[in-house]
């Protein structure tokens, strides 16, 4: 299996994807970047990477870390894992001692090379849920809420709107149809043996903009009490336009984090066709944070626009999150080496877990990394549109915690 592995990535055409990839000079430090810019997700990638980029172009500003210089490579892999393999092998080569993932199936297919070849990799709001538990993923980093956790969040949340009781009560689960939007599932049937509430399931094939039937399934014929929606890519702006065309009031309905971006709004037309929609976030939505005032300074310093990516904060504000903990992990280990920049990703793996408290001045919560909790507690924070805004209605949150770590430590 391992050389059919080996003989696939050997063979992948790769000539779609854009690399950006060198060796790494002297005293500087590379971290790897997987993206979507052209696929069925660059309505995120397009605004999350550009923020990667800018959070590592700021800190090179003040002097890198430790005086070395912060080196980003990029592949841009459309959403196809083939290319992300290929790319992977790339950025390795390269010296990147840390990898951001893109995807779930990206995940999935990558963790047995993180962990072969002691290199750690973030999937921060998607991937294996499973991989919060450290001590069987050591080189896996959730980072953010995983979808189990943002599966019970959106129970937790469905149930204070429904009155503290969810015994009996309809509930309709519609997700895209791949290994991303099935991974919540366990979570869900979970809670319904637990709560006692009914669960239908929806899944909505790739790549998202048929699911007419299925709305109306929900809205006309099970007349769902509550909907929790883990749809991405364009999916989002389809899922919004058939429930308010079927009359199904958008303040009954959750998206999960990828559902839950500017991009998606404008995508149906505006924030005038989703008032009342609630949404999970992992990182703040919004401009009025520090990091952000200091990047827009950067930027008039060298006399330059503002970038148009920063008008979508949902996504935008990920990929400075995103970077933020990469390269927060990256000082830890520089630090551990008496500030020289000969580390490792094994050095890195160990400066994740050595992240505390860490805020980005409030963009996060406050989130606590450890070799038993690669999520960092699993918090996200209830929005809702209302005017032409995502404006929080929650403190930053978690839903039954006890349960998802439990299933956690059990790996399902």
């Amino acid at each position: 299996m391992r050389q059919l592995r080996l003989g696939l990535m050997a063979a992948t055409v790769v000539a779609a994807a854009s690399f950006q990839v060198s060796t790494a000079t002297a005293g500087e430090i590379v971290v790897g970047l997987q993206c979507d810019r052209t696929g069925p997700t660059q309505t995120v990638g397009t605004f999350l990477c550009p923020g990667y980029h800018d959070y590592v172009k700021l800190v090179n500003s003040k002097g890198g870390i430790g005086g070395h210089n912060i080196k980003v490579m990029e592949i841009d892999h459309e959403y196809k894992v083939p290319p992300g393999m290929e790319g992977y092998q790339r950025m390795k080569k390269g010296g990147a001692v840390a990898v951001a993932i893109y995807g779930t199936p990206h995940t999935q297919a990558l963790t047995p090379l993180l962990h072969e070849d002691k290199i750690p990799g973030t999937s921060p709001g998607f991937g294996t849920a499973a991989a919060a538990n450290g001590v069987k993923y050591p080189y896996l980093f959730p980072i953010a809420a995983t979808y189990w956790s943002q599966g019970a969040a959106a129970v937790q949340f469905a149930k204070e709107q429904l009155g503290g009781v969810l015994k009996g009560k309809k509930i309709a689960f519609i997700y895209y149809d791949n290994p991303a939007g099935r991974e919540p599932l366990p979570i869900l049937r979970k809670l319904r043996d637990m709560e006692g509430y009914q669960l239908k399931e929806f899944a909505i094939p790739p790549p998202g903009v048929e699911m007419k039937v299925q709305v109306q399934d929900i809205a006309r014929r099970y007349r769902a009490d509550f909907v929790i929606n883990h749809t991405f890519g364009k999916a989002p702006s389809v899922s919004i336009n058939e429930f308010t065309r079927q009359g199904y009031p958008l303040s009954k309905m959750i998206g999960f984090v990828w559902a839950a971006g500017e991009s998606n709004i404008m995508g149906a037309g505006g924030w005038s066709k989703a008032q009342g929609y609630y949404v999970l976030q992992m990182a703040g939505a919004g401009s009025k944070y520090k990091v952000l005032d200091e990047i827009k300074a950067l930027y008039k310093s060298e006399g330059k626009s503002v970038p148009k990516e920063m008008g979508s904060t949902v996504y935008y504000n990920r990929g400075l999150m995103w970077a933020a903990l990469a390269l927060k992990a990256v000082e830890n280990a520089v630090k551990a080496k008496g500030g020289s920049a000969d580390i490792t990703g094994a050095d890195v793996q160990k400066g994740f877990e050595g992240i505390k408290n860490f805020t980005l001045g409030g963009i996060l919560p406050p989130l606590n990394i450890t070799r038993e909790d690669h999520e960092g507690g699993g918090w996200v924070q209830v929005f809702q549109v209302k005017g032409d805004a995502f404006v929080p209605v929650s403190k930053w949150m978690h839903g039954y915690r006890d349960v998802v770590m439990d299933m956690v430590m059990k790996g399902h």
